[in-house]
C-alpha cells in the first residue's frame, strides 16, 4: 500500500500537524505500507525529522499559494502512480483543495479538527473533545467514514506503555512540566518561568521542553539557568517518561492535551492559538484542567495565580 502526508510544520503553526501525521505513519509503516510525506520547506519545518525517520519527503516551496501547492500535489500524486491513500493534516486545505486530486488517488483521508470548511475525503479524523457529533455532516459526503472524539487520539506508543504503569498523584507539587508546543513563537514558556520566579516556591523541580520550532531557545535557557533544579530539554524522544515523572504540567492547547489526559497529569493550560480556545474551554468547564486562558488575554500573574491555585489545592490536583 502506497500512502503519501500532506502536513507542515513551522514556527507559526507549530508540529502538532507533522507529530500527529508521523505516529500514523509509523503504525502503518509497521503492517508494510509505503510512506512518504509533502511538506513545505517553511522555517521551522520538521522534514530533517522526518527522514531521520526514514520516510522520504517531497519538499515543496515555502512561499507558494494553495493552487500551486495543489498542482504540486496533484503531480506528484501521478509520479506515485495513483496511490493508495493521501492523508492531508492542514488548516487551509479543503475540497477545493481535494476534488481535483480526485482522480490521481484512490482514497483521500483528511485530519482536521475545526469543522469550519467541506472536505472531500473517505476518512475523517477529528481527534478533539467536543458534544457535537454531528458538527461534520454538511461538511463531508454522506458516504465519508467520521472518527470523531478523544478516543481516535493519534498517541505515540510510548504513552500506552506509560498509561499501564501510571502513578498516583497525591496532589503534592515537587515536579513541573512546562512544554508550550513545538513552536511558541509568542514565547509562553518565558512568561510561565517567570511566573514561577514571582511564587519563590521551594523543593520544586522544573523541567523545560523547547520545542523543535521553537525561536526563543537561548532567551529560555538563559532564564531557566537562574531558576534552581530548572532543565531544559530539546529534542525529546521520550516525552511520555517526562509526563510520568511530573505532578504538574503547564502546557499550550492542542496536541499535547491528549499526550497528558492519556497519563492523568494534572495541567494549566494556555491557548496559544484560537482554535486551541473552545476546546479548552470544554474540559476545563468539566473538570479536567485549569485554563488560565488565551495567551494575549493573559499576564504572567494570572499564570502564577493558577500555579499557586494548584498549590493551595491538593484535592483538586489529586483528582
Amino acid at each position: 500500500m502506497n500512502i503519501l502526508f500532506r502536513a507542515d510544520a513551522s514556527m507559526v503553526i507549530g508540529t502538532g500537524h507533522v507529530i500527529r501525521c508521523l505516529t500514523l505513519a509509523d503504525e502503518l509503516g509497521k503492517q508494510g505500507a509505503d510512506i512518504s510525506f509533502i511538506c513545505r520547506e517553511t522555517e521551522g519545518n520538521l522534514i530533517a525529522l522526518i527522514e531521520k525517520k526514514g520516510y522520504m519527503v517531497h519538499a515543496l516551496p515555502a512561499d507558494i499559494n494553495m493552487d500551486t501547492d495543489r498542482e504540486l500535489t496533484l503531480r506528484l500524486l501521478e509520479q506515485q502512480g495513483h496511490p493508495d491513500w493521501l492523508i492531508a493534516d492542514h488548516y487551509e486545505i479543503d475540497s477545493a483543495w481535494e476534488s481535483p486530486l480526485r482522480g490521481s488517488v484512490k482514497n483521500i483521508m483528511v485530519i482536521d479538527d475545526l469543522a469550519d470548511r467541506k472536505h472531500d475525503c473517505d476518512l475523517l479524523l477529528d481527534q478533539n473533545y467536543n458534544d457535537d457529533h454531528e458538527r461534520y455532516r454538511q461538511l463531508v459526503p454522506a458516504t465519508c467514514t467520521r472518527l470523531l472524539g478523544p478516543e481516535y487520539t493519534l498517541l505515540r506508543p510510548q504513552f500506552a506503555d506509560v498509561r499501564s504503569n501510571i502513578k498516583e498523584h497525591t496532589g503534592e507539587i515537587r515536579r513541573i512540566l512546562i512544554f508550550m508546543g513545538g513552536g511558541d513563537e509568542t514565547d509562553q514558556t518565558s512568561r510561565v518561568l517567570n511566573a514561577i520566579q514571582m511564587l519563590n516556591l521551594h523543593n520544586l523541580e522544573i523541567d523545560v521542553v523547547i520545542g523543535p520550532s521553537n525561536p526563543n531557545r537561548a532567551k529560555i535557557e538563559a532564564l531557566a539557568s537562574g531558576i534552581p533544579d530548572t532543565k531544559c530539554y530539546s529534542d525529546v524522544e521520550d516525552m511520555a517518561g517526562l509526563m510520568s515523572a511530573a505532578d504538574l504540567s503547564i502546557g499550550a492547547g492542542g496536541t499535547s492535551t491528549w499526550e497528558r489526559s492519556c497519563l492523568g497529569l494534572p495541567s494549566i493550560v494556555i491557548s496559544i492559538a484560537d482554535n486551541q480556545t473552545s476546546i479548552t474551554e470544554q474540559l476545563s468547564a468539566n473538570g479536567y484542567l485549569i485554563y488560565t486562558g488565551h495567551y494575549d488575554n493573559i499576564t504572567e500573574q494570572n499564570i502564577a495565580k493558577d500555579i499557586k491555585f494548584a498549590f493551595d489545592n491538593p484535592e483538586i490536583i489529586r483528582q
